[in-house]
């Protein structure tokens, strides 16, 4: 059984509109050295950015810094109604963004207005959140004085962002950085680079200062790093991206002793168990799995089902997934867009043939789509090995990977087999069993009868190799403080 068809084409008018949103963003100039921006669609170049080198992100590091101090010395409240501000133009602009969201990422449009909404979300929180002081004064134990603490802003940050989610991994760097009263170098990725530079357009419109944000878009991403981390005027550091990258990042900000938060990757566990609601389990699978065709960090990774509810699960997920319509992400009637490019979907192809050869039952999808974009067909693989490579990687993709088990320590002792540590998802209708198997997960983030748990109040982050640091919420904020502590000695008056 395949779910492998001729994908969807864009409407005209959804591209047309996509291609006018472009034309709105700043071109480079002729004489740069440029990147080509992909449709994931087709391959077609729907537009260019410039490629800048190390010289370039240095003197963004000097231009960045100056405007740093101005920046600080201002109001809570100055911050706070600048960040409205850019959220009321993030709504505004929406429909431009998530076209643009589309266009250059090749997710579909009610998955880019999701994204929109959620990604304002964070500039909406941190407006909120600027105003909320959290320092504290406190009697000295023995008498005489006060011990008061104060948040100040950390300095210059770097803000490394990935193409899954291009504006919402933006706005969640950005805007706690600003209401923290820090500046930023924004490095977006390459592959999606141009919601940011709309976004931080829009952020310029509001009333943000020019200079206090840089977006460099380079090819090169190892020099940049190497090269702004060794300034000292760099004081923080946020990447959200894989493990293997974090660590290079994190090896390069020791040697400045450079604050750092990063989201790495996951592996995440979506465990059902026998007494589950089944069409809530599955509508859950079917978010978890399938936002943003799979290729989020806190996708469903690891399927873990119940002997008892198993064949149902999979009788439904499956006929769910089978169902969904491939095609352009500008196209009206579109569930699953391509993948970001043509190595993504190779990788994929190449993980569900492992799976099978080394015993997965395939049940639907896994036939590559020829002469059409990067897509990937939707599959499921039930009573995938444990020795299959499907069931210890970050799939990243629109494949549903079961394995069965059959006690709830035995779900757990599986869940926690991996060295990252993102999120996991948890269905069961037994409040008792929700919060022990919880407790007992080895993750930043549980979704316990829920599919999408993020949400820009709530810390985001992970353990283990998953990263360090959260991001979102009030935790979010303080990653962008440095905290300090005064001793007031107090004269004594009698």
């Amino acid at each position: 059984m395949t779910n492998a068809t001729t994908p969807l084409g864009s409407d005209p008018k959804l591209q047309a509109a996509a291609e006018k949103v472009v034309r709105r963003i700043t071109a480079p100039q002729p004489s740069d050295p440029r990147i080509e921006v992909r449709n994931p669609h087709d391959d077609s170049i729907i537009g260019h950015v410039a490629d800048h080198g190390v010289d370039h992100a240095l003197r963004a590091v000097a231009v960045a810094d100056d405007a740093r101090r101005p920046w600080a010395a201002t109001s809570t409240r100055h911050r706070a109604d600048i960040l409205r501000h850019w959220y009321d133009l993030l709504i505004e602009n929406g429909e431009d963004l998530a076209l643009l969201i589309s266009l250059e990422m090749g997710k579909t449009l009610a998955d880019a207005r999701a994204e929109v909404t959620y990604g304002a979300d964070f500039v909406r929180w941190y407006a909120e959140e600027a105003t909320r002081h959290r320092g504290m004064v406190r009697e000295a134990p023995r008498g005489g004085g006060q011990l008061l603490t104060r948040h100040a802003p950390v300095g210059l940050a770097v803000l490394i962002t990935p193409w899954n989610f291009p504006l919402a991994m933006a706005t969640r760097k950005i805007a706690p950085a600003l209401a923290a009263g820090c500046s930023a170098i924004v490095k977006p990725a390459t592959l999606t680079p141009l919601t940011t530079l709309l976004a931080v357009q829009l952020a310029v419109e509001a009333g943000v200062p020019e200079d206090l944000i840089q977006v460099i878009t380079t090819r090169d991403s190892s020099a940049f790093s190497e090269a702004i981390l060794r300034d000292v005027r760099v004081r923080k550091l946020s990447f959200t991206g894989s493990t293997a990258v974090g660590k290079v990042l994190l090896r390069l900000a020791a040697d400045n002793v450079v604050k750092s938060s990063m989201e790495l990757g996951g592996n995440a566990p979506f465990i059902v168990f026998d007494d589950a609601d089944l069409e809530r389990a599955v509508d859950g699978a079917v978010i978890a799995k399938m936002r943003n065709g799979g290729q989020s960090c806190i996708a469903a990774n690891r399927f873990l089902v119940q002997d008892g509810i198993a064949d149902a699960f999979v009788e439904g997920l499956t006929e769910r997934l089978s169902n969904l319509t491939l095609g352009s992400g500008l196209a009206t009637g579109t569930d699953l867009g391509p993948m970001v490019d043509h190595k993504a979907a190779a990788g994929l192809q190449a993980l569900l043939d492992d799976a099978v050869d080394r015993g997965a039952n395939p049940l639907t999808g896994g036939q590559p789509v020829e002469g059409a974009g990067s897509y990937f067909p939707a599959a499921v693989l039930d009573r995938v090995p444990a020795v299959a490579t499907i069931a210890s990687t970050e799939i990243f993709g629109p494949i549903a990977a079961i394995q069965r088990f059959k006690t709830q320590d035995d779900a757990v002792r599986r869940a926690n087999d991996t060295d990252l540590g993102l999120a996991g998802y948890v269905f069961t209708e037994s409040l008792d069993r929700a919060f022990d198997v919880a407790d007992r997960l080895e993750t930043g983030i549980v979704g316990i009868n829920q599919g999408v748990p993020s949400n820009a109040a709530g810390p985001f982050g992970g353990v283990k190799l998953s990263g360090i640091g959260r991001e979102g919420s009030a935790e979010g904020l303080e990653e962008y403080q440095e905290l300090r502590f005064y001793n007031l000695s107090l004269r004594s008056t009698t």
